[in-house]
Order: C-alpha cells, then structure tokens, then sequence
C-alpha cells in the first residue's frame, strides 16, 4: 500500500527514498568467479558474479575471503576496480610473492570458483560525478591505479566537466594497468589528462625519460596547488609517503589528500 497516512489527525509526509549510497551496508556476500584475465605479468583482472551485491561508489574496497577444503580461512582487502548498481565486481590483483592469498589468485582461481567478499568498505577515498567542481588529480604507483581507474570512468560516463589529471608511474609499459578503459576515457568529451612515468623501459619510440618519479615529474604533471584540486594518491606505503612529501614541499594543502596504501602481506 502507498501514499501518506494520517498521524494524530495530520497527514504525515512520505518518507524520502533512501539514496543508493545509504543502502549500500557493508555485508557477506557469497560470490562466484565469472572471468579472469591477464591484465600485466604480475596481475590478474578477475570478474565476480555477486548477486547480492549492492553496488559501491568509485573507489571503495571489499574484503575477500577464501575457505580451503579443510576449513582454513584466509582474508585480504582489495580496490574495487568498477562502480555503480551492477552485480558484476571486478577486481586487479597483483601478486605479492611469498604471499597467501595473492599467488592464488593471480595463478590458480578459475572461472566458477566461489569464495565470499565483505563490502562495500571505505567512504572516504570515493568521487561522484556531480559532486564538486574542483578538478581532480589522481597519482598512482603500480597496482594503485586499481580504486581511481572507476573514478576516470565515471568521469568519463558521465560527460563530468570537472577537470581530471592522472600520473600512473610503473616500471614499463607492460605493467600498465587498464590500457583500453584508459584509451576509451581520453576519447570521451571528458577532460583528461594522462601522464605516464616509467622507471625502467618507457614506450618504443615515445623519448620519453625513463627513471623513477621526482619531485620535479611530480611538479610537471599535477594541477598547481593554487587550482585546489582534490587529490587521490594510491600505492604502495613508501611510494604514497613520498609522494605526500613531495606534494607538501610544493604548497599542497596534504591534509586535504586523499591517500591509501597497500603492502605488507599479499
């Protein structure tokens, strides 16, 4: 039954309908492995049929689970690498070796396989189109490209007129992560802006430098600070400490990043 029903002789008014965000309560979800993907040397794309799945904002994780025949349980948390309503989740993961959970996944998971995930998680490191007009700078290291790539899509799909810059630093052009959905986000009415950094091999052909990311690449490739962009950094503990370092030294406002790390083990 709907419409409005009287209270003490006042008509009352309709409950606003919760926003897609609020119904989004982080929970077990049993999920089941519909593709997998070589995505670099070190890194696997795997796809996840949740059919409980609420959806997540660009940039939130899950906690995924797996449980061995004997009963042994083993947990890590993960960047989502989609957003939105769908019941698809896609993950990247990279191996960390000598680790649990990564190896398996990136070497032996297979399409059918289930195993259970927890989310969404993380309110904070997320962007939604049409939330703010300041431009948005993403830097990742490696994997850390994982939670911005959804950021760049949304931008992307939504023909978001925010200004977007990305730097994505890796070690050559093979360990790139999401080279189509990046190349497909650059043709969109968009704008975006992409800066790759190399450290040990760039592109045949491409003259750009090669050696690991400073101060100075930093400088170059990010909004000034007196743009007030946001600023979402992702990667590994070292490499975000430095970054933010860097980004202090050169007049950012650090306590308005965004960051998220990952290391330890995989």
């Amino acid at each position: 039954m709907s419409g409005s029903a009287p209270v003490d002789g006042l008509e009352a008014r309709p409950t606003p309908a919760p926003s897609a965000a609020s119904r989004r309560r982080p929970a077990w979800h049993p999920a089941t492995v519909a593709a997998v993907a070589q995505e670099t040397p070190n890194a696997r794309r795997i796809v996840l049929d949740v059919p409980t799945w609420p959806g997540n904002d660009p940039g939130q994780h899950l906690d995924l689970r797996l449980t061995a025949e004997d009963g042994y349980q083993a947990s890590r948390s993960y960047s989502i690498a989609s957003a939105g309503e769908g019941t698809r989740v896609v993950l990247a993961v990279d191996r960390v070796e000598g680790g649990e959970v990564s190896p398996f996944l990136v070497d032996a998971i297979e399409v059918g396989d289930g195993l259970d995930v927890h989310g969404p998680l993380g309110g904070w490191f997320v962007w939604r189109p049409g939330r703010s007009d300041r431009p948005v700078q993403l830097i990742a290291g490696g994997s850390g490209i994982v939670p911005l790539l959804p950021m760049v899509t949304a931008h992307a799909a939504a023909d978001d007129p925010v200004p977007f810059r990305l730097l994505a630093a890796t070690r050559t052009p093979e360990d790139d992560f999401f080279v189509e959905e990046l190349d497909a986000a650059l043709r969109s009415p968009a704008p975006l802006e992409v800066t790759h950094v190399y450290s040990r091999r760039a592109p045949e052909g491409s003259g750009m430098p090669v050696g690991r990311l400073t101060r100075d690449g930093l400088e170059r490739a990010v909004f000034p600070p007196e743009v007030g962009a946001l600023v979402y950094v992702c990667g590994s503990t070292p490499f975000v400490e430095q970054v933010l370092r860097w980004l202090g030294e050169l007049g950012h406002d650090v306590s308005d990043v965004r960051a998220e790390r990952f290391g330890g083990a995989g």
